[in-house]
């Protein structure tokens, strides 16, 4: 029986990746569970941070998988809900929120608000329209009235840096491996989000602005490793300590979880962060 629900999930995955979208009978019955969650929770009634932080509450425990989109020769729409990077974790958290908001809670609904948040402008082109960079997405949902990035007016500081760690690991990248036009294209991405004017928090002034950060803010960590902008990212939540900690994909081996210490500490405790960048989601009229 396990054989065959296995090859029945295979299946389901050949045919749809025809369709643009790639998905299993496992992803649609996790969307159908948090869509039908936020029915029993009324979630729509909450405020958009609030119905992030519930949806992403309900991730805890799911295991870490990584290069969960890195899936056949052309680009397309990867729905994974069964193991979840910390990009996914947050995008998936951030896509189910808005449908929730939207009251558009079908499967369907979902794989669309996905290429929304996932590709650069809501629209999934080949290979580099995904936005592959977190400073790139800040920027692009800032951009659109997705969310804002709060990170200048509580307290930030300039974040200079060039940007070129995917077009100088190529190898790190089938995509790129296979394509010279695609690195070309990244590497002209990377040009310009290394002449836009972003800031950060650095780690030692965390604890500072912490009152400033509510629950449901997007944090993207910022890294010291060269030609990269952000290392990490996850969802802030305030807990009972009343300190805001960080609900994230730890790494391979991990599974979904809160901090057990503030974000600041969090952030200390690793030499390759530096800080934060704050995105606040836009409420949705």
């Amino acid at each position: 029986m396990t054989k065959f629900l296995s090859f029945l999930f295979l299946l389901i995955i050949v045919f749809n990746s025809y369709a643009q979208t790639i998905y299993t009978q496992a992803d649609v019955d996790v969307c159908n569970s948090k869509f039908n969650l936020a029915v029993d929770q009324k979630l729509s009634s909450l405020p958009i941070n609030q119905v992030i932080i519930e949806i992403g509450k309900s991730f805890l425990g799911t295991d870490y998988v990584a290069n969960t989109l890195e899936v056949g020769e052309e680009e397309k729409l990867v729905v994974n809900l069964t193991g979840l990077d910390c990009y996914i974790f947050l995008e998936t958290s951030l896509v189910f929120a808005r449908c929730i908001k939207a009251g558009k809670t079908t499967f369907k609904d979902y794989q669309k608000e996905l290429t929304n948040i996932r590709y650069r402008d809501g629209k999934l082109n080949e290979y580099p329209s995904r936005l592959h960079y977190f400073s790139d997405w800040i920027f692009d949902m800032n951009k659109r009235g997705i969310g804002k990035d709060i990170t200048k007016e509580i307290g930030g500081k300039r974040y200079v840096k060039k940007i070129n760690f995917m077009s100088t690991h190529v190898d790190s990248y089938k995509q790129l491996k296979e394509n010279q036009k695609f690195v070309k294209e990244i590497s002209n991405i990377e040009r310009q989000i290394s002449t836009r004017k972003y800031f950060y928090i650095p780690q030692e002034e965390i604890a500072s602005v912490e009152d400033k950060i509510q629950s449901g803010d997007i944090i993207g960590i910022t890294t010291n490793v060269e030609g990269l902008d952000i290392a990490h990212t996850g969802i802030a939540i305030r807990m009972d300590d009343g300190r805001i900690h960080f609900l994230h994909a730890p790494i391979v081996g991990k599974k979904v979880q809160i901090t057990e210490i503030p974000l600041t500490d969090y952030i200390k405790g690793n030499k390759k962060q530096t800080g934060v960048m704050v995105l606040r989601i836009n409420s949705i009229n």
